[in-house]
């Protein structure tokens, strides 16, 4: 347990956003995630997401995320995928106003459980190849570190198969390569996250929340105000 509160400080340090003038920003995303395994020791990955501009004005992102993963156990899997994401800006001047990222990722995951709660931990490091104006591109990596706990609201005879639950989850992200072409700043971004759901069998959960996502720009910081409805299958 000393670990995990060790963990959350560290997570509580890097929300700190310094004396940079801060933007606000109210925007909406969809999140659709699923797993599916398809022998004893292998599966696959796959995620789509799409979020708003400020104010719900349009859409902004949308990312595609597949992968393979490989179960060590119950408890331990490890993933390799990719990830093609575009972001759609409005810039003064600029007639292609499309942005385009490449990532290559590897991942782990380890869960447990405390209590009722289940609990996931995800180690994520990015390859980024990320487009600039001018049809120039960057690379730069960026390890990202996430927990989330789910807590059944009702307490499960055994296993949580169906019924609400609530979710509360935070991921921290660093730069670890090209910082200087970045924000110049190891600490990118924080994410906090909490949810009410609704689970409709081992196979199938819906959420609605709200997110904080406090980002550090180079002169400028965003804190991003974020309403997110989540689906998760399971096959």
């Amino acid at each position: 347990m000393r670990i995990y509160l060790f963990l959350l400080v560290i997570l509580c340090i890097c929300r700190v956003s310094g004396k940079a003038q801060t933007t606000k920003q109210n925007t909406g995303w969809l999140f659709l995630m699923n797993s599916t395994r398809i022998s004893k020791d292998w599966g696959v990955h796959f995620d789509a997401q799409f979020r708003s501009q400020d104010e719900w004005d349009g859409l902004r992102h949308v990312l595609i995320r597949p992968g393979i993963t490989y179960f060590i156990n119950s408890n331990n899997d490890l993933t390799l995928g990719y990830l093609f994401t575009q972001t759609n800006t409005e810039l003064t001047g600029v007639s292609d106003n499309t942005l385009t990222e490449h990532r290559i990722w590897q991942q782990y995951i380890h869960k447990h459980k405390v209590s009722i709660a289940s609990v996931s931990h995800r180690l994520r490091l990015e390859q980024r190849f990320i487009e600039r104006y001018g049809n120039d591109y960057i690379f730069a990596q960026r390890l990202r570190y996430f927990v989330r706990f789910l807590v059944p609201l009702q307490k499960p005879a055994q296993s949580f198969d169906k019924g609400l639950f609530a979710a509360l989850q935070d991921e921290v992200f660093f730069n670890v390569q090209n910082k200087n072409n970045l924000n110049g700043s190891l600490f990118d971004q924080n994410r906090a996250y909490f949810a009410i759901g609704y689970r409709f069998s081992k196979k199938i959960d819906i959420e609605a929340g709200y997110m904080n996502q406090s980002l550090k720009g180079p002169t400028n910081n965003t804190s991003n105000n974020i309403g997110q409805l989540a689906v998760y299958t399971r096959f």
